[in-house]
């Protein structure tokens, strides 16, 4: 006999409050993972978003937002009450939840020796997602990936920027390949941000803006932004977060003045006290004089004051050219200054003093590097190489030889999970290859040599054919934008091919990097390109500053080339260098090139990401490479001499390379066994990768900046330093 419920039975109205409550939560959960960038790095949360609107997915540049905002109410409801969505959603929520609530690292290892560290990392820019285009190049790059490993290693650090209105520049390539410049507005509200409420005042010579606060979540970290766009001010006020390294230099100097005073100002008003301020590179570097503002306020003798204010800044410089490093009138920086002078009163000359390369000389503009490195108590490059060049470049600032100036070097490097494609990363698990918990010492991928040669060729074999399908519908549109007539279109559409030895350069297009090197003898690279038995394909991507027209001249170099008859369908550009088309070709390309101009690469972190998806670097001896290459693990460009002129150099690292080409790399790719794969070139494939990811990424990074500079600013150590 049946047991007799007590239930009720539901009623329809109650079965459709029921579902609405289901709705609305899946909703939450959603918007909650939407909100917190923790998605940037899991791909599995990005799933349900892309299931939901895939062709939106693709054209809002994989914003969960856009998905969240612009998909019609009904449709989404829809998909929402789907039992597989929901249950994929709340996976993906409680994913998250578990990841912060987690006992990190820091917990485990530091937390009883930091007491009660915090700090507050200071940054132009800063490149997270595609979605977000608040970033130039690789120093927005590298800044993201120490929010994200920050967060993964439970360090407590806030990071602090400005929210742009148009961001860093779109590229477009004309007809003839010139650059055309846009700047599309931002949007806050599609966007992943979130109004603090906080509004603060930050003063800026007779005027003080309004700044509204923002905070973007960072799954443990967290990114506060500030705003200066509102109906409060003038226009000149509110161009202030008009763009990212746009306008003329008095905009540009207030600009960091709201980026290093306004900035600790903001976490002051958040109940964010840093114990440590970490500015990563020289335009934050009015902080420390707000710093040194507050001690002599307080009663504290200068020197003192800059002592107090040593124990608590650390500073990275990126820049080993000196064109690089922003100078500025001492007046027209007086003139900014003179609340934040006045409010501690610091003497009329402490500028020429702390910011002048030379104080005695009246004519010398602050440099902005000069008074970061003259108020911070560590100081680094950020390779052993740009640790040394630093040292010679600053060594008049501090009046001691090169080998005893304060700087020392903490090489950069990546957030594994950021830049490592789910195939490769699936590909090493089934290994069994290590990808271990975030860590210092963690060392992904040492193991590499676990994984079996055959496997290994069928990563490299999708992933090739993978950015084959992303180079071409990216042409495709190019050509769409430019007016092409179907036959162009269709042409664009079969470009490269799946099979051919892919080499990659993508990076800001500098002309120091040296984009057209590898044009140097047109008709030797057409003879290595051109050989039906082993062909060869080269992908080109990267945009210049806006007012680079050295770079910018670089870029149309490379798009002509690409039109000519005989590397047409070999080399192609693409334009928009972006984190999307970053990941597509370090994960897609076999070689990464990097053919800088020795020694003006500080680092470069570009070349660091393609061995984590099997890929090889052959690259001027330059930045990091130094200290990964060993001769079994990639190539390096050796032209055997230094010479006097640029042209000469360019001459004899071109022939380097070809003979590179040549006699190694093409050869090598291409020599197969009976079974079609190439041995000898997985096993180098694997020696990048057990060689290169295990060292070149941000968990190591960030504990050496944890227990180098954050842990070790404090009394009587402002003299060590890291060689």
């Amino acid at each position: 006999m049946p047991r007799l419920s007590l239930r009720p039975r539901a009623t329809p109205a109650a079965v459709e409050r029921g579902a609405d409550h289901r709705l609305e939560t899946t909703r939450r959960m959603l918007e909650e993972v939407a909100l917190d960038l923790w998605w940037t790095w899991n791909e599995h949360a990005q799933r349900p978003f892309r299931a939901i609107d895939p062709a939106r997915w693709e054209a809002s540049s994989h914003s969960p937002i856009a998905i969240l905002r612009d998909v019609p109410p009904e449709v989404l409801a829809a998909r929402l009450s789907e039992d597989s969505m929901r249950r994929a959603v709340a996976e993906v929520h409680r994913d998250l939840m578990r990841y912060r609530k987690a006992r990190t690292w820091f917990d485990r290892a530091r937390r009883r020796r930091a007491g009660n560290l915090k700090v507050a990392y200071l940054c132009s820019e800063f490149a997270l997602h595609e979605s977000m285009p608040q970033y130039a190049g690789g120093l927005g790059i590298l800044a993201g990936d120490h929010l994200k490993s920050a967060s993964d290693l439970g360090i407590p650090l806030v990071g602090v920027g400005l929210l742009y209105q148009h961001g860093y520049y779109r590229q477009q390539l004309r007809e003839d390949g010139s650059t055309r410049v846009l700047y599309p507005r931002q949007d806050p509200a599609r966007l992943p941000v979130a109004d603090t409420g906080t509004r603060i005042r930050c003063p800026i010579g007779r005027r003080s803006p309004l700044v509204r606060l923002w905070r973007q979540r960072i799954g443990r970290a967290s990114l506060i932004l500030l705003d200066t766009d509102l109906p409060e001010n003038s226009r000149e006020e509110r161009e202030l977060t008009e763009g990212l390294y746009k306008g003329e230099p008095r905009l540009r100097m207030e600009q960091q003045v709201l980026l290093g005073i306004g900035g600790l100002l903001a976490l002051e008003a958040l109940g964010e006290l840093p114990t440590v301020v970490h500015l990563n590179e020289g335009h934050a570097a009015f902080a420390g004089v707000w710093m040194l503002s507050r001690e002599t306020r307080g009663g504290a003798a200068l020197d003192a004051a800059i002592d107090r204010v040593r124990r608590r800044l650390v500073f990275t410089t990126h820049t080993p050219v000196p064109a690089g490093h922003d100078r500025y009138p001492i007046e027209m920086v007086a003139t900014a200054l003179a609340p934040v002078l006045a409010e501690g009163g610091l003497p009329s000359d402490v500028l020429e003093r702390l910011g002048r390369e030379h104080p005695e000389d009246p004519k010398e503009p602050l440099c902005m590097t000069v008074l970061a490195l003259r108020l911070a108590g560590r100081s680094n490059g950020v390779s052993r190489l740009h640790g040394e060049v630093s040292r010679a470049m600053w060594r008049d600032a501090h009046g001691v030889d090169a080998a005893e100036v304060p700087i020392g070097s903490i090489t950069n490097g990546v957030h594994v999970p950021t830049w490592m494609h789910p195939l490769a990363a699936e590909f090493w698990r089934s290994r069994k290859v290590s990808l271990p918990a975030p860590a210092p010492d963690a060392r992904p991928l040492a193991d590499a040599a676990k994984a079996d040669l055959e496997g290994l060729w069928d990563l490299r074999h999708r992933l090739r054919r993978e950015l084959v399908r992303f180079v071409r519908a990216r042409l495709v549109l190019q050509g769409c934008c430019r007016g092409a007539g179907p036959g162009a279109v269709a042409e664009a559409g079969a470009m490269l091919s799946e099979h051919a030895l892919t080499i990659g350069f993508a990076r800001r297009f500098a002309t120091y990097k040296r984009a057209i090197l590898l044009f140097s003898d047109p008709r030797r690279l057409a003879r290595i390109l051109g050989d039906a038995r082993r062909p060869v394909q080269v992908v080109f991507s990267g945009k210049a500053h806006p007012r680079d027209l050295g770079g910018q001249a670089f870029a149309q170099k490379v798009f002509e080339m690409t039109q000519r008859p005989e590397f047409r369908g070999r080399v192609v550009l693409l334009e928009e260098y972006d984190m999307a088309i970053g990941r597509a070709l370090v994960s897609g390309c076999d070689v990464w090139l990097n053919t800088p101009l020795r020694p003006h690469e500080a680092s470069g972190t570009s070349g660091m990401k393609s061995p984590l998806n099997g890929g090889i670097n052959c690259s001027i001896s330059d930045g990091w490479w130094p200290e990964a290459a060993d001769g079994t693990n990639g190539w390096t460009i050796d032209a055997g001499r230094t010479c006097r002129t640029q042209a000469a150099q360019d001459k004899a690292d071109a022939e380097a390379l070809y003979r590179l080409l040549e006699e190694e790399i093409v050869p090598e790719f291409h020599d197969r066994g009976r079974d079609g794969i190439p041995r000898r070139w997985l096993r180098r494939v694997i020696r990048s990768a057990a060689t290169v990811a295990p060292v070149f990424n941000t968990d190591r990074m960030l504990g050496e900046y944890l227990d180098e500079a954050y842990l070790a600013v404090g009394p009587g150590e402002q003299g060590r330093r890291r060689t």
